[in-house]
């Protein structure tokens, strides 16, 4: 993870923290072994959601390295679609598997639960951001001020 930006970072972590919290609830919901199924499709799902991430970093620094503009749409583009046809796929893939084989319900189940845990991250994440943004210090008024008079001294 050293050479992903800083945001994706800490979406990947909190993309781990949740599926682990998840994978905690559905062994308190379990409570058998039937937990381990529910477990492997959450963190199948909770891979795949970081894999996902790590893509789309590569695929924003590569997109600023362009210099068309045009071709960084067209990538950006077909890389939003690898990655949304991807998720389905395996979606797919895994209901393919319980119509056709007998795995355990809880797979799916934890599947599609795993499969929120991006979803989750981001949301907690932005929440944080928010609350780091309502407790930062506020200026008092003459440093409003000064800071707003030096900003509009445009005359150099």
């Amino acid at each position: 993870m050293q050479n992903l930006s800083k945001p994706s970072q800490k979406i990947i972590q909190w993309i781990i923290i949740t599926g682990g919290l998840i994978v905690v609830v559905g062994a308190i919901f379990y409570r058998s072994f039937e937990a381990l199924p529910f477990a492997v499709g959450v963190a199948v799902m909770t891979l795949i959601n970081a894999f996902k991430i790590r893509m789309l970093d590569r695929s924003v620094s590569k997109v600023t390295e362009m210099d068309d503009p045009d071709v960084g749409k067209n990538y950006v583009k077909f890389q939003y679609l690898v990655r949304y046809f991807g998720t389905a796929i395996i979606l797919l893939i895994i209901g393919l598997l319980y119509l056709y084989t007998p795995i355990p319900a809880s797979i799916v189940i934890g599947a599609i639960a795993g499969l929120f845990t991006m979803q989750i991250a981001v949301i907690i994440i932005r929440f944080m951001k928010f609350e780091e943004d309502s407790t930062s210090e506020k200026l008092s008024p003459h440093e409003e001020v000064a800071t707003e008079t030096s900003e509009g001294d445009d005359s150099e």
